[in-house]
């Protein structure tokens, strides 16, 4: 649960939306074919999340000077793969800041695979 004071009182977002919002962000950036489980299955293989579920491939914690988010993803075939992070982790920070008004300390992205895209 993410807390901001204001002037009026307390807000207080759940985690859920912060990975609703995370995760609608990232989708939408280029070469992102979807999120991926913070958790793998048996036979080694990650799950491809649908939206109502990208709170199981995103997490979200207090640091010191803001949130910090881990999300996991899939990215396309024959993508560079740095590019790629970089504009998720700019979306993301950007995102979160103006429609939650919080800080963001750090977006951190975890590459769980990459899928060829038809």
């Amino acid at each position: 649960m993410i807390e901001k004071n204001t002037q009026f009182g307390n807000i207080n977002f759940s985690s859920e939306v912060v990975a609703q919002t995370a995760g609608g962000a990232a989708t939408e950036c280029y070469g992102v074919v979807g999120m991926a489980s913070q958790k793998m299955l048996k036979d080694g293989f990650y799950e491809l999340l649908k939206k109502d579920n990208f709170s199981r491939g995103i997490e979200a914690k207090e640091g010191l000077t803001g949130l910090i988010v881990d999300m996991y993803i899939f990215v396309g075939y024959g993508m560079k793969i740095s590019e790629i992070v970089y504009e998720v982790q700019k979306k993301v920070k950007y995102v979160l800041e103006k429609s939650l008004d919080v800080r963001v300390e750090a977006v951190n992205v975890y590459v769980q695979g990459i899928k060829v895209v038809e």
